[in-house]
């Protein structure tokens, strides 16, 4: 029995189109994978400007409790430091005071994943106060 020329060139084939369609197949898997590692990353850093929000809206709450902003630097360092449940990585928090009674309040932290050479992030307010 013979067999025929053009089939001998063919051996071979089935397996090289598996190892093709494998090979693309784990490009896709790895492009899920890292999509889902930034959507956490994302997520993480949505809830760090969240809590950075609510810190800085403990602090304007406090001063308008005090019903002044002239220790505004004093009510900022004791709410960054009693308030554990909202407490960002390496946070700091700082207010000033102009002269129209506009306070601003400027709350600082670096998540432990980034690098030391990118920036810090800010979330800053400004309220009037009476």
């Amino acid at each position: 029995m013979k067999t025929n020329p053009a089939r001998r060139g063919q051996q071979g084939m089935a397996l090289l189109e598996a190892l093709i369609s494998i090979l693309i197949f784990s490009f896709g898997v790895l492009g899920i994978v890292a999509l889902q590692a930034k959507a956490s990353q994302f997520s993480v850093d949505s809830e760090d400007r969240t809590r950075a929000a609510m810190l800085a809206n403990e602090i304007i709450s406090q001063m308008w409790e005090a019903g002044s902003t002239s220790d505004c630097s004093s009510i900022a360092s004791t709410t960054i430091s009693g308030r554990t449940e909202l407490a960002l990585p390496g946070s700091n928090a700082s207010c000033s005071t102009d002269s129209s009674g506009v306070v601003t309040v400027t709350v600082t932290w670096k998540a432990p994943w980034r690098k030391s050479s990118e920036q810090s992030n800010t979330y800053v307010t400004k309220v009037v106060m009476p």
